[in-house]
This record gives C-alpha cells, sequence and structure tokens, in this order.
C-alpha cells in the first residue's frame, strides 16, 4: 500500500514539475509516466485488495474448521455425559426398585412373622384354657375321690364284700395292673406333649 502511495505521489510530482514549464513534451511525458504510475498503484492496491480477500477468507475457513472440530468434540462429548447419566438414572431407579421389593419382601415377612406369632399365642392361650380346665377337672376329681375315700375311711368294712372281692378270680388283679400301666403311660405322653408345646 505504501508504494502505491509512493508511485501516485511520484506521479502528482512529475505533473506539478511540467507545468511550469509549458512544454508539450514534458507535459506529455509527465501525463503519460503519471498514467502508468497510477495504473502500477491501482494494480498495487488490487492486488492487496484481493491478497487482503484471500487471507480473510482462509482466516474464515480455518475458524469454521476449528468450529466444526470443537463441535464434534463437543457433540461426542455431549453423547458421553448423556449416556453416562442415562446409565446412572437406570442404575438408580434399578436401584430403587430393588430396595422397594425388598422392603416389600421385608414387610411381608414382617407381617407373616406377626400373624404366626399372633396365631401361635391364640394357639397357646387356648392349649392354656384346656390345661386349666383338665386341671380343674383333675381337682374336682381328687376332691371327688378324697371325700370317697374320706366316706370309705368313716364307713365300716364290709367284710362279706371284702371276702367276696378277694374270692374273685384272679383276673381282676391283672386287670388292675394292666389299668395302672395304662394310668402311667397316659401320664407320660401328657408330660411329653407339655414340653413338646
Amino acid at each position: 500500500m505504501s508504494v502505491a502511495v509512493a508511485l501516485l505521489g511520484t506521479a502528482t510530482a512529475l505533473v506539478l514539475l511540467s507545468l511550469p514549464t509549458r512544454s508539450v513534451l514534458w507535459l506529455s511525458l509527465a501525463s503519460v509516466s503519471s498514467l502508468v504510475l497510477s495504473w502500477a498503484a491501482l494494480r498495487i492496491v488490487w492486488t492487496e485488495v484481493l491478497q487482503s480477500r484471500r487471507e480473510n477468507a482462509a482466516d474464515r475457513a480455518a475458524a469454521a474448521r476449528a468450529y466444526r472440530e470443537l463441535f464434534t468434540v463437543r457433540a461426542a462429548e455431549h453423547a458421553e455425559f448423556t449416556t453416562a447419566m442415562t446409565e446412572r438414572l437406570a442404575e438408580a431407579r434399578l436401584s430403587q426398585r430393588e430396595l422397594e421389593g425388598l422392603l416389600a419382601l421385608q414387610q411381608g415377612r414382617t407381617t407373616a412373622a406377626e400373624s404366626v406369632a399372633a396365631q401361635r399365642q391364640a394357639e397357646q392361650e387356648e392349649r392354656l384354657q384346656q390345661l386349666r380346665g383338665r386341671v380343674a377337672e383333675l381337682e374336682e376329681a381328687a376332691a371327688a375321690i378324697a371325700a370317697t375315700e374320706a366316706a370309705a375311711a368313716a364307713r365300716p368294712v364290709d367284710e362279706d364284700a371284702l371276702r367276696a372281692w378277694e374270692t374273685r378270680s384272679p383276673d381282676s388283679v391283672v386287670e388292675l395292673a394292666a389299668w395302672e400301666e395304662n394310668l402311667r403311660d397316659t401320664m407320660r405322653a401328657a408330660g411329653r406333649s407339655r414340653r413338646q408345646a
């Protein structure tokens, strides 16, 4: 650009120097040389303008390439981030469902355990009531036996009935022994069932 300005300045100086001479030759030479120098300056300016346009276009193309590469990198990072977040969200939902399932299972187990415990308690209470009833029956029977024995002790012994009993067959003694054995077995079974309950 400075060369073009120098050429135009030289052309102007030649024309100005030839004017005071009033010579056609000098004026013609100054005009032709100023015209050539002007065209040369124009050509230099035009070349510089084209060069600056090319440089600007190259800069814009480089910026566009850099932006495209940056966009590609950012798009890949965004896709990676989206994938990672989707996986985390899926894992979190899966964990939540697993925890909810475990909680429901635990609540079910707790409810079942409470139900079993309540059933056992009801069975134990029923068994306790049965045993209390049985104890009351046994106490009544013991009281009746004690009353019968007391009444029998208060009664005089019937010698004839005793002799009749003694003269009975030995089978009655065997029956009495069998009855006592049966009573012992029943008492043992009741003791075992009490321990198992």
